[in-house]
């Protein structure tokens, strides 16, 4: 099994304090420990970092005697997490996050031995007593985005450069498509996938695929966004709508906006019912009522949106996060 790297902030896993007995840590001292297991790095400027940031600010908030946290990063492997996930376990984490889909069948395996831990995944929608599962509505943003990037093509082909077909990536395509027919169904929109969440060097030959096929607005799901977004920045007159965090900062004169995660109150929730002795059994909804996703507009390209259009784009969120406009996910 590889070696893996565990990137420990404020928490040496070994710290004292922590009475080992019949394999699993016994902690007495009061602090809440929060071990989190992430498959890119935690400044991937995508999936990864924004739960990395969520939980650093909870535990912030919370003051270093009162909670810490500890991180394993780089660990696309279900194998390789499923021994992180009872590592962090068996030293006595009070609540372990896996944070990918791909972590599933690891994690309710390595829950079942430890009933009083909290475990936590996603996107994900299986739960038990002490797991919880959130589940990004993705397709919400991804249809506004759709719809808005239908109004504002100039070659009428846009395209999307997607890592597998499942989780909230493929719930992301699917409200960006359904976006795009709504507002123009005329409008070409070219889809592929790499089959992978971090194929950085795929993800650029992809998207490069589509700008070359007159694609002018192109989006996407995934660390492995950045290549994409990079072949955007290097072709004057495309434009990029970004998923899972604000990637503005990636390329100021591409990105238009963004649909960011607030995972803070997400593991806020998830913090606050562990101690209140709710340890899981319930899926965690990201959405625009509980402003657990966010749009952000990219300030450097206010102007290239006219103020008509982001008035109707206004209309068409508020339609969408009350339910009178429907956006359909897979079966």
């Amino acid at each position: 099994m590889k070696k893996l790297l565990f990137s420990l902030l404020v928490l040496v896993l070994l710290a004292p304090g922590l009475a080992f007995a019949g394999g699993a840590a016994e902690v007495d001292d009061g602090v809440l420990r929060i071990g989190v297991i992430l498959p890119s790095g935690r400044d991937d400027m995508s999936w990864s970092q924004g739960m990395y940031e969520g939980v650093s600010a909870v535990v912030a908030n919370m003051g270093a005697g009162n909670a810490q946290m500890a991180v394993t990063e780089n660990v696309p492997n279900p194998v390789d997490a499923g021994a992180a996930i009872r590592d962090y376990a068996n030293q006595g984490f009070n609540i372990i996050i896996a944070h990918g889909s791909q972590y599933q069948n690891p994690l309710m395996e390595v829950a079942a031995d430890f009933p009083e831990v909290t475990f936590a995944h996603g996107t994900a929608f299986e739960t038990s007593s002490n797991i919880f599962a959130y589940d990004p509505q993705a397709q919400l943003g991804a249809y506004l985005f759709g719809w808005l990037a239908a109004q504002m093509t100039n070659s009428q082909v846009l395209g999307i450069v997607g890592p597998v077909r499942a989780g909230d990536a493929i719930k992301y395509n699917y409200g960006f498509i359904q976006g795009v027919e709504a507002a123009n169904p005329s409008v070409r929109v070219l889809e592929s996938y790499t089959g992978s969440f971090g194929d950085n060097i795929q993800a650029k030959e992809m998207a490069e695929a589509h700008i070359n096929a007159r694609a002018d607005i192109l989006t996407g799901t995934a660390q492995q966004v950045v290549g994409a977004i990079q072949a955007v920045s290097e072709n004057d007159g495309v434009y990029w709508f970004a998923n899972d965090t604000d990637q503005s900062p990636l390329a100021p004169n591409s990105i238009i906006a963004s649909q960011a995660y607030s995972w803070e109150t997400v593991v806020q929730y998830m913090v606050d019912s562990h101690m209140a002795g709710k340890l899981g059994g319930e899926i965690i909804s990201l959405d625009l009522t509980n402003e657990r996703i966010q749009l952000v507009f990219n300030p450097v390209l206010a102007d290239l949106v006219p103020a008509d259009l982001m008035a109707q784009f206004e209309s068409k969120k508020a339609d969408v996060a009350s339910g009178a406009i429907q956006v359909r996910l897979p079966e």
